[in-house]
């Protein structure tokens, strides 16, 4: 098998524990800082159990937006029993939301864990994704500065 080797933001994050206790609240996670250019409508789920899961992860995932493509990446490491499906959503916004609610989430006896692949973008769509963007920030401003 040609297994690919996995990228570092791929990797899932240890814990925080030196958080202080009033800034943790009532489960440990790990702190990771997202920019524009690490975001993407591209997303690699691991952990799902190799048990012919593809509708129910669909279903699972359309939940969250509609999704433009849903595979299983064969070159990808993973725990043994398990693999990994790259999904496309049609809107970046549903990819943000679908990470956040499905990372760490249990999932046929396994625990999914959920990260971007900007690697996966086309040119086109990281220029749309960088000029989305500046539309959102644009209209978050103050009118009168808006005109520039």
């Amino acid at each position: 098998m040609n297994e690919t080797q996995l990228k570092e933001h791929h990797v899932q994050q240890e814990l925080c524990t030196t958080r202080p206790a009033y800034r943790q609240g009532r489960n440990l996670t790990a702190v990771k800082v997202y920019t524009v250019s690490s975001e993407s409508q591209h997303l690699y789920i691991y952990g799902v159990p190799k048990i012919n899961l593809r509708n129910e992860l669909k279903k699972l995932c359309t939940s969250y937006g509609e999704i433009s493509n849903l595979h299983v990446v064969p070159d990808v490491p993973t725990e043994m029993f398990t693999e990994c499906y790259h999904v496309q959503y049609r809107r970046i916004q549903s990819a943000r939301i679908a990470k956040r609610l499905l990372d760490t989430r249990s999932f046929y006896g396994g625990i999914l864990h959920v990260s971007y692949a900007p690697e996966c973008e086309s040119v086109q769509e990281t220029r749309n994704k960088l000029m989305q963007r500046r539309r959102d920030v644009l209209n978050r401003l103050p009118k009168e500065t808006n005109n520039t």
